[in-house]
């Protein structure tokens, strides 16, 4: 089974065997660009990363990673999409400073245009919701992440927590509506 051979190379590969990762990167890349893609289709327009740069950066990143000691797939994939959600949220913040120009003549107020919902704004203000809920309530901020980022079902997240699907569609709600709240 490619799971079972995807947390054997992920072993394999954290005991430093650097053959384990070449092997490795052909079995994940497949279901990483599925995952950026899903991922870049929940921004709004203008993010300019690609599916296939955003997968390439968190294999570098993957790379950068000391001493991680992998449990089994489902460990990398959410380690993965993790890094990529902090490469979106980077890049975002790298926008934004650009954004306000660095050595540029102010303009006055009244001649700026005004732009409240850039791509980047938004996807800053559900990184710090996301991390806002995460200190209040991990398990809902996990189950956030697993759904919407990794787009796990209800019954794979509770499979994933070790917590009954109801609990999953509870606590899911719960989150949304607080996220809601704190978005709007």
């Amino acid at each position: 089974m490619a799971s079972e051979r995807i947390t054997r190379l992920l072993r394999d590969w954290s005991a430093g065997d650097q053959g384990a990762l070449n092997a490795l990167i052909p079995c994940v890349h497949r279901e990483l660009r599925s995952l950026a893609r899903r991922r870049m289709a929940g921004e709004r327009p203008g993010i300019t990363l690609q599916p296939t740069a955003l997968v390439n950066e968190a294999y570098l990143r993957l790379l950068k990673l000391k001493q991680v000691s992998w449990q089994d797939r489902e460990h990398f994939f959410a380690v993965a999409v993790r890094l990529m959600r902090r490469i979106l949220v980077d890049a975002s913040r790298n926008r934004n400073a650009q954004k306000r120009g660095e050595g540029v003549r102010p303009i006055p107020l009244e001649d700026a245009e005004y732009d409240a919902k850039s791509p980047e704004s938004d996807l800053l203000a559900v990184d710090e919701a996301l991390q806002r809920l995460e200190t209040m309530d991990p398990r809902k901020a996990r189950i956030v992440k697993l759904r919407f980022f990794l787009g796990l079902s209800v019954e794979e997240c509770a499979m994933e927590l070790d917590v009954s699907p109801e609990t999953v569609k509870r606590d899911w709600r719960l989150a949304k509506a607080w996220l809601s709240q704190q978005l709007s």
